[in-house]
């Protein structure tokens, strides 16, 4: 079924030649501690519509177009720079101009605060295959928490190879170049994210970063589309104060050993945790695709993994976190009874799986691997069938949390942070390290 995944990934080597073709990329690095990242969309191949459909209103080739897309910092900055990434594509990406503003509602910006973003001095910038490229800085005051929206203008046939599946915001195309019109003539609505990546701003002092790397649990599958209810945006609002930027690596089918709808936990790892500036720790809330794949429609024929084999997964990721002075902060797995009945998918609540849940999440809770614990089983169970979500945070699929589950997952968050941060402060052992 994910062939093609696993094609894309070979095909997006990096060469030599790619790279020399844009001198962004030269002369912007993309990790520079003077910058930290603010907001992320971590990136997926593009997978064929057959395997699964792509979201509604998201093309297979776009050409003169400009496509507009709306974040929310974490934390702000007097200068802004944006990353675009290509790194599944097979050919080279062409952006013809950008434009960077205040969101306005909807897909509208306000023109009186937008903002040409340059690329090595250039209004136009080549983005190669397997490739990122950041942009100049832009002078650009904006306070934590603050909608800002990205107009990127593709002049020639662009075929999207890389992307982030389920943005839970609404992205917006239109004919032509339309990059400063305060609203897009007859746009067309979509829900990914095409090419930005990232978001940073200048890192102001003592700032950092936590990482939530998990699933469509993280990605916010559930929660009300362009409201930033998920739990790590809910945790970035109450983390926003103190400097600390909460950045979303969650993807839909996420999984910790294996590719599933991206690459594994284990292989993005390096990606997008321990190579963004001053990150201090990653939220690890991944694992329950791992347990609910096998058997179900996505891999029938698959075996439930083993608990220690995921004990095994998340020993090895501990490791790498630690050996670049990362605190892993583990996060139980939350119950599943009853998940996707509804849908065309079948089996992804199996025999045989609550048992391996539940073994997974002792281990979590006291293996004593990790350097601290957030226990989102217990804050979305419900207590008289513990096996499946609390029906008033149950989104309905009896998955993934609605609004008000994932205001509880990122209260006990908080907590846990909050914790973890005072012992960093203290020197206690497995802190910081420097970074």
């Amino acid at each position: 079924m994910f062939s093609d995944l696993r094609l894309l990934r070979r095909v997006a080597a990096l060469t030599f030649v790619a790279a020399m073709t844009s001198s962004a990329a030269i002369a912007t690095p993309l990790q520079d501690r003077a910058w930290l990242t603010s907001w992320m969309a971590s990136q997926q191949p593009v997978w064929q519509p057959d395997a699964l459909p792509l979201p509604t209103g998201v093309p297979a080739v776009l050409a003169d177009q400009t496509v507009r897309q709306v974040v929310r910092l974490s934390v702000g900055g007097g200068r802004l720079r944006v990353v675009l990434s290509n790194p599944y594509g097979r050919q080279p990406v062409v952006v013809g101009a950008a434009q960077l503003a205040p969101h306005d509602g909807g897909g509208r910006i306000d023109t009186a605060g937008s903002h040409a973003v340059t690329f090595g001095g250039s209004a136009t910038v080549t983005i190669p295959a397997g490739q990122s490229v950041a942009s100049d800085p832009l002078a650009f005051a904006t306070p934590a928490l603050r909608e800002l929206a990205l107009s990127l203008y593709l002049p020639q046939r662009t075929e999207i190879e890389s992307f982030h599946w389920d943005g839970r915001q609404t992205a917006w195309l239109a004919a032509g170049d339309a990059t400063t019109q305060a609203g897009l003539p007859a746009p067309q609505a979509f829900s990914a994210r095409l090419l930005l990546s990232e978001v940073q701003v200048d890192a102001p002092a003592g700032a950092g970063a936590v990482v939530a790397l998990g699933d469509s649990i993280t990605e916010g599958n559930g929660s009300t589309p362009d409201t930033n209810r998920r739990w790590p945006d809910l945790l970035a609002q109450r983390l926003a104060a103190d400097g600390v930027a909460v950045l979303n690596a969650g993807i839909s089918g996420g999984r910790l050993l294996r590719d599933g709808m991206g690459v594994s936990a284990l292989a993005r790892l390096e990606r997008d945790v321990l190579s963004q500036p001053h990150v201090r720790a990653v939220v690890a809330a991944i694992g329950i695709n791992d347990i609910a794949w096998p058997g179900s429609t996505f891999a029938p024929a698959a075996a439930v993994p083993q608990p220690a084999e995921l004990i095994e997964g998340y020993r090895r990721l501990i490791a790498a976190a630690h050996a670049r002075g990362v605190r892993v902060i583990g996060a139980t797995i939350t119950p599943f009874a009853g998940a996707l009945r509804d849908t065309p998918i079948r089996g992804y609540d199996g025999p045989g799986k609550e048992a391996v849940r539940l073994a997974v999440n002792d281990w979590i809770r006291h293996g004593g691997a990790f350097d601290a614990v957030v226990d989102f089983d217990a804050a979305v169970r419900d207590p008289a069938r513990p096996q499946a979500l609390l029906p008033a945070f149950d989104s309905g699929d009896h998955l993934h949390p609605g609004d008000a589950g994932y205001r509880a997952m990122a209260a006990q968050a908080d907590a846990v942070w909050r914790n973890v941060a005072a012992q960093s402060r203290s020197g206690a052992p497995g802190g910081n390290s420097g970074r």
